[in-house]
């Protein structure tokens, strides 16, 4: 549980569950020995705030096994930890999610302070998010200056766009647009194409369970 932080490449996102909702005072030991009933566990990592180290009410857990996982993501799911209930579910599966409906945006020009809470806190006002906020981060975790944050449709993800871009966030004008794709062909999100396939999706009455639907 010590040591430097895994990274998301060096996570088996198929043996990792996301954990939301966690209470100030659960810490990393109680979720190690909580999530220990489902299977070995490999990593516990609940983000911490660099400035008063209390963690961001969310975090992950990596067990040796992806049916352990699985397991842990059916049986820990809405259990109450000092009276609130925790959201578990694959990491995998929010990542999945979130390349389904590609309104990810690009957040820029971040001053150092601003951390993924706030990230949330800012950004969900327009719209549910559908995984929670990401902060690129250097290998002393500390903010690299820029972010993604993925909504579930968007209309939520343009009105943050038109909302906020250029607005301060603590002592900084964020710069906030469409992110690139991951294909490496230099494409944003937010293209036609993407949005009919969003559209034709809600036609269908397909809907995406949002995995923090009441935040941190």
């Amino acid at each position: 549980m010590s040591g430097r932080p895994p990274t998301e490449a060096e996570r088996n996102q198929e043996a990792t569950v996301y954990i939301g909702n966690i209470d100030d005072q659960v810490g990393d030991s109680l979720i190690w020995e909580l999530m220990l009933q489902a299977g070995p566990v490999v990593n516990v990592y609940l983000p911490k705030d660099r400035i008063t180290q209390q963690h961001q009410g969310f975090g992950f857990c990596e067990f040796q096994s992806e049916q352990d996982a699985d397991y842990a993501s059916k049986i820990m799911n809405q259990i109450r930890l000092f009276g609130k209930p925790i959201r578990v579910n694959k990491a995998s599966a929010n990542k999945q999610r979130s390349l389904d409906v590609g309104a990810e945006i690009f957040v820029g020009n971040l001053d150092p302070l601003v951390d993924e809470r706030m990230l949330y806190e800012t950004f969900s006002r327009f719209g549910p998010l559908i995984s929670q906020p990401k902060i690129a981060r250097d290998d002393q975790f500390q903010s690299k200056g820029y972010g993604f944050v993925s909504f579930d449709s968007f209309e939520a993800s343009d009105a943050a766009i038109e909302g906020m871009n250029g607005q301060f966030l603590m002592t900084k004008p964020c710069t906030v647009t469409y992110a690139f794709k991951k294909d490496g062909k230099g494409e944003r999100h937010g293209d036609a194409a993407e949005r009919l396939l969003a559209s034709q999706a809600k036609k269908n009455n397909y809907s995406l369970q949002v995995a923090m639907a009441n935040g941190f």
